[in-house]
Parts: structure tokens; C-alpha cells; sequence
């Protein structure tokens, strides 16, 4: 398996991705600390700044390790900067998914997540511990499903939106991009670019008004 290095060493899933990359046998070769402040990438990853980063490390692959689009989405501008142009994919060998599931460069899906057929997971998109994505569903670029989410079949997550944990999104639903899912909610119908459905059934508000 391909080394590959973490972008973000101040973030705390860096504890989760090396977890997979053990399980997975998908050694981590470096972290980058892009942001002042601690470091979770574990004591046996050697730690480099990005202002002073050496040019092997930066051909190498590389996985952004933060669940928050914004984040993650900002990750990816400090990556372009630092010369990284190659990014991995790790998917947990626990994770259970169909075998016609497309999953796009820079994904990450955690620990135990189960992926239905026909389903794409689009570039830099995140699966955390225990989401559960029905068939034929589409995660967009830089979304990001929460812990032990539920996506029944044929529901799509716009780019850059966060589900938060144990949230359900109800079949043929789609989110729109930018939109945050509150954990906890079930969500029965679309919710617009930019919008925020919390509760139990979910009330659908323009994020602006939260």
C-alpha cells in the first residue's frame, strides 16, 4: 500500500485516520501542521510545518483530516499551496460497500460505515464512524456525514454540506449545497442551498436565520 501524508495535524480525526491507515495497512509517511496549535497526528508520524515542507513529503498523496467542509474545503487551498497535487483515498477495511460504488480522490470513510450500490461519494467527501448510506445516493464534493447518520436510497447531499450525527435523511430527499443537517434530525423533504433543518420532523430555515 502507498504512503501517503495528513494535512491538517491539528485536527482530532487524525486520531481516526490513523486508525484506519493500521487496519488498512496504508502507512502514514508525515503530518502537516497547516494551522498553529496542538497536534493529534500520534507520536510516530513525524510533524512538518507547511512553510517548511520538503519537496518528497509533498509528492506524495494526500488525505485532508477534518470534518467540517470549511475546513476541509480551506485544507485543500493550504495543500495546493504546499505543491500537493495527488489525493488518496482510504477507505476503512471495516467499512462495508458495494461493489459498484464509485468513490472519488480525497474520500475518507471512517469505521463501520455501510455504502449502498449505486452510490458515489465525490471528490474530498467524508463518511465518519457508522454512517449509513442507502442505494443509489450521491455525497458531493467536500460534504461530510456525521457519526451514525442514516441516508436512505436515492438521497443526494450537495457539496460542501454537513449531516450531523444520528440524523436521518428520508428517501429521494435532496440537500442542497452548503446546507447543514442538525444532529439528530429526520428530514423528509429538500432543503435549499444554504439551508438548516433541525428537529424531529425536521423544520427546513435559511442557515442565515439560525
Amino acid at each position: 500500500a502507498h504512503a501517503f501524508v495528513l494535512l491538517g495535524a491539528g485536527s482530532p480525526i487524525c486520531a481516526d485516520v490513523a486508525g484506519s491507515s493500521r487496519r488498512n495497512g496504508q502507512p502514514i509517511a508525515a503530518a502537516v501542521r497547516n494551522v498553529p496549535g496542538p497536534v493529534y497526528a500520534g507520536d510516530d508520524i513525524p510533524i512538518f510545518d507547511a512553510a517548511e515542507l520538503p519537496a518528497e513529503i509533498a509528492a506524495l498523496p494526500f488525505l485532508l483530516p477534518l470534518f467540517d467542509p470549511k475546513n476541509r474545503r480551506a485544507a485543500f487551498a493550504d495543500a495546493t499551496r504546499c505543491g500537493f497535487r495527488d489525493p488518496a483515498v482510504l477507505v476503512d477495511c471495516t467499512a462495508i460497500i458495494a461493489p459498484d460504488c464509485a468513490v472519488e480522490p480525497g474520500v475518507y470513510v471512517n469505521a463501520g460505515s455501510i455504502i449502498g450500490s449505486g452510490s458515489r461519494l465525490e471528490r474530498f467527501a467524508f463518511c465518519n464512524r457508522g454512517a449509513n448510506i442507502g442505494h443509489h445516493c450521491r455525497i458531493g464534493a467536500f460534504a461530510s456525514i456525521g457519526p451514525g447518520a442514516v441516508l436512505a436510497g436515492l438521497v443526494t447531499i450537495g457539496a460542501e454540506s454537513e449531516v450531523g450525527a444520528r440524523a436521518v435523511i428520508l428517501p429521494q430527499v435532496q440537500i442542497g449545497a452548503g446546507a447543514l443537517v442538525a444532529p439528530g434530525a429526520v428530514v423528509a423533504r429538500d432543503v435549499p442551498d444554504g439551508g438548516f433543518a433541525g428537529g424531529n420532523p425536521a423544520r427546513i430555515l435559511a442557515r442565515r436565520t439560525r
